[in-house]
């Protein structure tokens, strides 16, 4: 049964927080939804997997059930996930850069199938996996970012037909880790294309020795969505409630401020998903109090 927004602190004003549904894979989609906006975010991330919407699966019907449902509980969408694949692999694979043309295709329809999602949904953004792990494939890095080029190339029509803007989000023991090499790659093949651009995970650059802030700042043009969560001293890629780790979240929202930001900041704690709806509280409540 749906109820009223909590009693949870009052977000800074200008302050445009979400959280993803990555985290509640315990809970249908709608619970998901209603957990998210009853804690007082403004806006939700959908996971484009199973078990909440899987687009290849969420159907017609669905899609207008869950716009409802967004817009009754006065939430946004502020970003279609479409990183991972369980409905068909794991986290990972299917990836971009398989050998196996096939494999590269199922990551290509499903990447098409969330942007169609997205449109339906009334979002505009769209993450995505930055190639996939090199480890053991036996590609150089040229040969790998050809191939993730060649896939976007399928994809990015339909994108700039539905005012789609693809995602690509550096992460540690991908093709792409860090934002130099999210440069490199869309300076050499996507230089004057807005459609894409890059999502800002702050923890995933923090991991690869980068200061978010700075590439913030230095990045302005590019950042089209951002995921927040908190990284230990230590540097490795676990995702962590905000206050958990050692990020500093006040320096991150100042770049926002200063790059005149005016998109969503996404919390982003997927493997938490036996304790979703604690940790998307405790991560509002430390993040609200932050200015």
């Amino acid at each position: 049964m749906w109820s009223e927004r909590g009693d949870g602190p009052t977000m800074p004003a200008g302050m445009k927080l979400a959280f993803s549904t990555n985290a509640f894979k315990q809970n249908r989609v709608d619970e998901a939804v209603d957990e998210i906006a009853r804690i007082g975010y403004g806006a939700v991330e959908i996971m484009a997997d199973v078990p909440h919407a899987d687009p290849r699966a969420f159907g017609r019907e669905d899609r207008a059930k869950l716009r409802a449902q967004i817009a009754e509980r006065k939430l946004a969408v502020s970003n279609v996930n479409a990183f991972t694949l369980f409905a068909c692999g794991d986290t990972y694979h299917p990836t971009w850069i398989e050998h196996d043309p096939a494999k590269r295709q199922l990551r290509v329809e499903h990447t098409l199938a969330a942007i169609e999602l997205a449109a339906d949904i009334g979002c505009r953004t769209v993450s995505l996996q930055p190639g996939g792990p090199l480890i053991g494939m036996g590609l150089s890095t040229d040969e790998a970012a050809d191939r993730y080029a060649q896939g976007l190339h399928q994809v990015l029509p339909l994108a700039k037909k539905l005012n789609i803007t693809l995602g690509i989000e550096p992460e540690p023991g991908l093709m792409i880790q860090s934002a130099e090499e999210y440069v490199a790659f869309k300076n050499r093949y996507f230089r004057d294309e807005p459609a894409v651009r890059m999502n800002c995970d702050v923890g995933h650059l923090f991991c690869v020795g980068e200061d978010p802030a700075k590439v913030i700042r230095e990045m302005a043009d590019q950042v089209v969505h951002v995921h927040l969560e908190d990284i230990g001293d230590n540097r490795v890629h676990q995702h962590l409630t905000p206050g958990r780790g050692v990020i500093d979240f006040s320096s991150i929202f100042a770049a926002l401020r200063d790059i005149r930001y005016d998109g969503w900041m996404t919390v982003e704690l997927y493997p938490y998903e036996t304790s979703a709806a604690g940790v998307a509280r405790r991560a509002y409540e430390h993040l609200g109090k932050i200015h």
